[in-house]
């Protein structure tokens, strides 16, 4: 089952590059990013129609698993995944929940809950949940780096972003915002915006 969480990281790989992005863009804004997709050609937005259908027969599909078997937490998690790649917080969020009622502690799904939480405009619940993903795995990387991006651009808390983000360079040293900018450089570079 591990390669399925595998496979929505990479899915969720958008949404950190546009974290990234603003990191190194607009950090000192404040502003919050967004999720976006870029316009395409017509025959681009065709395709992206037909996709969108397509994930959509996936979602039901899926629904219709989680009734069947409703005290299956990979079910639930699935399903989450499915919400959260269709931007649907709200649910999401519930079928994380669910999940982690059935197997608690899981720190990937509190880690993805986390994320829906911030998308929801609930930063403070998303930190909640990602405190509990690194108290259920000290050394998850990505919990600790939402929760810098959480502390940087919702709460507003430099500080706190930057210790987090130097506990997890404590752990990988080589660790990369998902653009693929060294998070030591990205650091850095904050830093240096502060001093000038």
């Amino acid at each position: 089952m591990q390669p399925e969480k595998h496979e929505g990281y990479i899915k969720k790989e958008t949404m950190y590059v546009v974290i990234a992005v603003s990191l190194l863009v607009g950090f000192l804004s404040g502003v919050v990013f967004t999720i976006y997709k870029s316009p395409g050609s017509s025959s681009g937005q065709v395709q992206q129609a037909a996709q969108g259908q397509n994930e959509g027969h996936d979602l039901a599909e899926i629904e219709k698993q989680a009734q069947e078997s409703p005290n299956d937490p990979e079910i639930w998690t699935h399903l989450g995944h499915a919400y959260f790649d269709a931007d649907q917080y709200a649910d999401a969020i519930r079928a994380y929940t669910k999940s982690l009622e059935l197997a608690p502690g899981d720190p990937d799904v509190l880690t993805d809950l986390g994320v829906m939480y911030r998308r929801n405009g609930q930063p403070d619940r998303a930190l909640a949940s990602f405190d509990k993903a690194i108290a259920a795995a000290p050394n998850h990387e990505q919990a600790r780096f939402n929760k810098g991006v959480v502390l940087m651009f919702d709460k507003k808390d430099e500080a706190g972003a930057l210790k987090i983000w130097e506990e997890l360079l404590t752990i990988n040293p080589m660790a990369a915002a998902p653009n693929g900018q060294s998070l030591k450089d990205l650091i850095a570079e904050i830093r240096k915006e502060h001093k000038e």
